[in-house]
């Protein structure tokens, strides 16, 4: 039915499997899937928090922005984890950094905190202070906040504590104006 259907009937065929719990069919699927279809079948695996049909996915397709999609929605932290420290893809590297704010959580959080200090790019840097504001940890922010001695970084990380509306933003002020840090 899902091969000989139109778009329409293939997306239903897609919510019938995830409703049945047929992983192994989903992934099945996305094995032999391109353009639309792979990224329908792909966020069904995600909403099935079928990490490991992913995690093959990957191996047998390489990553791309789909599947970081989905391993962020399905909550593998492991994966997106990986693909942080991956620097083979800028581009990939970043958007899974980013997307592990949408997992949030203490290790998440730790996490981009880290690869924040340790950046040696602007772009992850960047990535990261993003997947910190998804995850609403101002308090990350706070401690970069306080240990840096860059004014051009104090400034744009207490840019990112007043978007973020930091409770802690009144007594930065303050203390900044009283010429303190």
């Amino acid at each position: 039915v899902y091969e000989q259907g139109d778009s329409e009937t293939r997306e239903a065929v897609l919510e019938a499997l995830m409703i049945a719990g047929d992983k192994q069919a989903v992934f099945d699927i996305a094995v032999s899937a391109e353009g639309d279809d792979f990224e329908e079948a792909v966020d069904m695996l995600a909403v099935m928090g079928a990490h490991d049909e992913l995690r093959e996915l990957r191996a047998q397709k390489g990553t791309s922005e789909v599947l970081i999609d989905a391993y962020a929605i399905s909550g593998d932290l492991a994966s997106l984890r990986e693909m942080a420290l991956d620097t083979s893809d800028p581009d990939l590297q970043t958007q899974a950094i980013e997307s592990m704010g949408i997992i949030g959580g203490d290790e998440v959080d730790a996490t981009l905190v880290q690869i924040y200090r340790d950046a040696e790019s602007e772009d992850v840097r960047e990535a990261a202070l993003d997947g910190m504001l998804i995850s609403g940890h101002d308090t990350g922010v706070l401690e970069l906040y306080r240990s840096s001695t860059d004014t051009a970084e104090k400034k744009e990380l207490l840019e990112r504590l007043v978007i973020m509306g930091s409770d802690e933003i009144r007594d930065i002020i303050d203390a900044a104006l009283e010429g303190g840090s």
